[in-house]
């Protein structure tokens, strides 16, 4: 595989694994929001995983560029990086939402 498709699937992948990761956490604020807390907790869960297979990605990448290759710094390279940065984020937030919402139900 060129390298220049390589650095291409390395980022559409970022891209995937982040949106799912969103999407996971985005599912866990609205089932805990419910009172669904062990649903919320699988999501999140879910978008922990998609969060460490974009760090594997993103871990290649650097190690690549450790060893001396060189990494082209595409647009695309930059929307990556700031999708996994979202995704991590959203993920955090939303723990704290839930967290929110358990404290909630319980004064109710």
């Amino acid at each position: 595989m060129a390298e220049q498709e390589q650095e291409l699937e390395f980022a559409m992948a970022l891209i995937a694994y982040s949106g799912d990761a969103k999407s996971h956490a985005m599912e866990a604020i609205f089932a805990s929001k419910k009172g669904k807390f062990k649903e919320a907790q699988q999501k999140l869960e879910q978008a922990e995983s998609s969060i460490l297979e974009a760090h594997h990605i993103q871990t290649n990448m650097l190690s690549k560029e450790a060893q001396g290759e060189n990494i082209t710094m595409t647009l695309l390279t930059v929307h990556s990086q700031d999708h996994l940065m979202t995704a991590i984020t959203f993920k955090d937030l939303a723990q704290e939402m839930i967290d929110l919402y358990k404290v909630l139900k319980k004064s109710l």
